[in-house]
């Protein structure tokens, strides 16, 4: 993948962090009296784009980037794929030290008094808080979703070798295309009809959150960026589309994310199949950006490579996880307005202190801990930094040819 396009996913990463905090801070402001819910801004518009969830967005573009290996070794025998267990160590550097930091530290704040509530951080360390009803949103709301990577990583290393192998097993690449494509497929569909049978057959309400909230509703996300890595794979150049065509489905993917988020409610069809149906919708945006022809750049990618968007996504990670808490302490300490009508502002402050905190994480934890990988070599190896050298061997001196008379 081109730097560019590196950097068109960072900025997406920006994008969807900021568009995170918005919401947060927009669930904040609501106020629920015996009449109802009240939103911030009484706007059904504005409150659909606020509303409108990302988290789709981050699950298609890890499972894009972290299947491109996969797929390559499955279709086209390359053999760079790590190790399983290589992969998870790598994947451990990335997302552990800021977790654990994070959580250990929100936790002990909301627990002051020994043993507190033991069960809430013995589920978010081992990422079970997920399964739990009670405290899937406690200590750090946002990190259910980091349940849903580790059970993404877990499937992506136990399924990967064996797409490869069965791949080694069939003559052409089509068939290993078919194979691969159709595993995709099947792994979206699986949570599709978990959802269907949970609401349509069960009748099980939307606010039981293990049920809607889990892995087993919620993996079809990654498998459609999965299906992007080997459909790109695939096609190679072929299906490459032009400026033009990547500027209209991104506008029909957005419209499209727009509808879904203008109406959906409770319980209705669009809300409870929102994240299979976003999941497609991201997938058609990212294919128009990723599988542009050379050179060919629609000019609203400029927003996407500029330097203060893909900052924002360099440290998208850390704003996730310090976002929330850091809202509720500036809440609770009254640095944030009370009344509704301080929305506004409180958007602008809980952005610029989020992005001060992500960066002194970001560069303090995240960026030190990600050094971490080097222990190991691309074998998955432990990596050996002080090498015994090896003495050359002797060679036998040749005798000197005689001069040429």
């Amino acid at each position: 993948m081109s730097t560019t396009r590196s950097l068109e996913l960072q900025g997406f990463r920006g994008l969807a962090a900021l568009s995170t905090v918005v919401f947060h801070v927009w669930q904040q402001y609501y106020v629920y009296d015996a009449q109802g819910a009240h939103p911030p801004v009484d706007n059904p518009y504005l409150g659909a784009l606020i509303s409108l969830e990302v988290i789709d967005l981050f699950f298609v573009m890890s499972a894009y980037l972290l299947t491109l290996s996969y797929a390559r070794a499955a279709i086209d025998g390359d053999d760079r794929t790590r190790p399983g267990r290589d992969f998870l160590f790598r994947r451990a550097t990335r997302i552990l030290p800021l977790y654990v930091l994070a959580v250990l530290l929100v936790w002990s704040l909301r627990n002051p008094s020994l043993p507190g509530d033991w069960r809430d951080l013995l589920e978010h360390l081992t990422f079970t808080h997920v399964f739990d009803q009670q405290r899937i949103f406690y200590t750090l709301g946002p990190t259910w979703s980091l349940s849903l990577e580790i059970a993404f990583y877990l499937t992506l290393v136990a399924v990967g070798p064996l797409a490869i192998r069965a791949c080694r097993r069939l003559r052409t690449r089509r068939a290993r295309v078919t194979l691969c494509a159709a595993g995709c497929a099947a792994l979206y569909l699986a949570p599709v009809a978990w959802i269907a049978v949970a609401h349509h057959a069960l009748g099980i309400p939307h606010t039981n959150w293990p049920v809607y909230f889990g892995p087993q509703a919620r993996l079809g996300g990654f498998a459609a960026g999965m299906l992007l890595a080997v459909l790109l794979v695939a096609l190679r150049e072929r299906g490459r589309v032009s400026a033009g065509w990547a500027t209209a489905m991104a506008v029909t993917s957005a419209a499209g994310l727009y509808a879904l988020s203008y109406h959906s409610d409770p319980e209705n069809t669009w809300h409870t199949y929102y994240h299979p149906l976003a999941a497609l919708l991201w997938f058609a945006l990212l294919y128009g950006t990723l599988h542009i022809r050379t050179p060919a750049r629609p000019r609203w990618h400029a927003l996407l490579r500029s330097r203060w968007l893909t900052g924002v996504g360099l440290v998208s990670y850390s704003l996730y996880i310090w976002h929330e808490p850091l809202m509720l302490a500036l809440y609770d300490a009254g640095a944030l307005p009370r009344s509704q009508a301080g929305f506004p502002l409180a958007v602008l402050l809980v952005l610029a202190a989020g992005a001060l905190v992500a960066t002194v994480s970001y560069w303090a934890v995240e960026y030190p801990g990600s050094l971490l990988a080097g222990l190991r070599d691309r074998k998955g190896r432990p990596r050996e930094f002080y090498p015994v050298p090896v003495p050359k061997q002797q060679q036998p001196q040749q005798e000197p040819e005689p001069a040429v008379r």
